[in-house]
């Protein structure tokens, strides 16, 4: 696992709450398989052709990466526009790093993420 799940458990308290107010993260919205809850989690959202790339900081079990599985859809708000996303699947990093452009940093390999959330533009 990439990251500790306790680190995680911090930032959803902690620090997710105030880059949300912020306004200066992109947020992916979606809904809680279980409680039907609609969540907001902050993240780096990386432009791909036909959609966005997710880097899985906490890995592909993470709650918010099992909701949008479980749904089928998610909104990426940036910047006060909301973009619907459909198709989420979770790709390797073979194929996640050859839709990133050059200049996009990848991941420090200290991490050892290898599991990415691929989504497409809701056509």
């Amino acid at each position: 696992m990439p990251m500790p799940r306790w680190w995680g458990h911090i930032n959803k308290r902690l620090f997710n709450p105030r880059a949300i107010a912020s306004g200066s993260w992109p947020v992916l919205v979606h809904v809680g398989r279980s409680s039907g809850a609609t969540h907001h989690t902050p993240l780096d959202a990386n432009l791909v052709d036909g959609g966005y790339l997710f880097t899985l900081v906490y890995g592909p079990r993470s709650d918010w990466v099992q909701n949008i599985l479980a749904a089928g859809h998610a909104v990426l708000r940036i910047n006060g526009e909301d973009i619907p996303l459909t198709s989420p699947r979770l790709i390797g990093e073979k194929e996640a790093f050859s839709l990133l452009s050059e200049g996009v940093p990848r991941p420090p390999k200290l991490l050892k993420i290898t599991t990415f959330l691929r989504m497409d533009l809701e056509t």
